[in-house]
């Protein structure tokens, strides 16, 4: 019998939260199970929907929890970074996701329906992980390329992204690249050269 009345609402949710994120980053998304994270804290799957309201909700904000911890964990290392910043922005990519691997690979695991709509406060914190990488490529770019910025920046974590999962996922590995971090700086150096004018590729 689930403990209905010992804890508030929003207790339960940060109960669910805490716990189903836990349980993400033993399991996976494959194996992840709502009402094994309800059965832990000691309520039933139906509580847990009452706060959530479905499965892609509450694994959705499983995800913006994810992207928050990443977006703390990069401005720390940013904080201490006093050499490359660039460098230090993909080393902390691949290191986030290789010590988070069944949290980093969820986000990508989960597909959300297509009439879905994520809460304002879920769009926030994930877009302050993007906000740190356009702020750090901005700062290498002539002031004259600021309308370009948020656009490259998202081309350029989806050249990190790729890279990072070929990594992951042994793809790499089974090419017999040994060096993915440098890779993908490589061309991100790459790209930042011809966005500044310093460079072209070809």
């Amino acid at each position: 019998m689930g403990r209905r009345s010992d804890h508030s609402r929003a207790e339960i949710e940060h109960m669910l939260l805490v716990e189903g994120h836990r349980h993400l980053a033993e399991v996976g998304f494959a194996r992840f199970s709502a009402r094994e994270v309800a059965k832990r804290i000691g309520y039933s799957i139906g509580t847990l929907y009452n706060v959530f309201s479905s499965y892609d909700r509450f694994v959705a904000a499983l995800n913006t929890r994810t992207f928050g911890i990443w977006a703390k964990e990069l401005e720390t290392v940013l904080a201490a970074c006093s050499g490359d910043r660039i460098r230090c922005l993909v080393e902390s990519y691949f290191a986030f996701a290789r010590t988070n691997r069944n949290l980093w690979l969820a986000i990508y695991d989960h597909h959300l329906p297509g009439d879905f709509i994520l809460p304002e406060e879920d769009h926030r914190q994930r877009g302050e992980l993007t906000r740190i990488v356009v702020d750090e490529i901005a700062a290498v770019l002539p002031p004259d390329k600021a309308p370009d910025v948020p656009h490259l920046a998202r081309s350029l974590v989806a050249t990190v992204h790729g890279h990072c999962m070929f990594d992951l996922t042994g793809s790499f590995a089974l090419m017999g690249e040994a060096e993915p971090v440098e890779m993908a700086l490589a061309r991100v150096r790459e790209t930042l050269a011809v966005a500044s004018g310093e460079g072209r590729l070809g």
